[in-house]
Parts: C-alpha cells; sequence; structure tokens
C-alpha cells in the first residue's frame, strides 16, 4: 500500500493519521476549512496529532473544536 503524502494527497475527514503525519500546508488548509480561518497548530494539539494515530482526520477536527471552546471558556 502506498504511503499517505501528507504534503500533496487529497485530506478527508476519514483520512486515517499514520506514523508518517507531517504538520503541513495541505493538513493547515484541511483544518482551516473544517475548523475556520481562525485555526492555528500550537504544541499541545500537534503533540496530540502525533499520539493519535489510527484516528481519523475528523477525530482531529472534534478535538481540535474541544481545545477551542475550553480556550474560549478560560
Amino acid at each position: 500500500m502506498k504511503k499517505f503524502d501528507w504534503h500533496c494527497d487529497r485530506i478527508s475527514p476519514s483520512t486515517l493519521i499514520d506514523a508518517s503525519y507531517k504538520n503541513t500546508q495541505n493538513v493547515r488548509r484541511f483544518f482551516k476549512k473544517h475548523c475556520g480561518d481562525h485555526f492555528k497548530f500550537d504544541r499541545s494539539f500537534m503533540q496530540w496529532m502525533k499520539e493519535n494515530t489510527g484516528k481519523s482526520m475528523a477525530n482531529a477536527v472534534t478535538e481540535w473544536k474541544h481545545r477551542e471552546r475550553l480556550r474560549a471558556e478560560e
């Protein structure tokens, strides 16, 4: 099976996070589309991505939105 290329392959909500995951411009575009233009990577979320191989990008969107809600409540 071909290794997923985080730089140029099409990312969908069902795309699984794998061991080759990279924070790329392609990934940033995906998150901006699904989370809004205010999306930003932070260290703790980047760590979450690295630690959650096997989860989907939809799971990652849900996690980022959860973290964003918590930040807004502070």
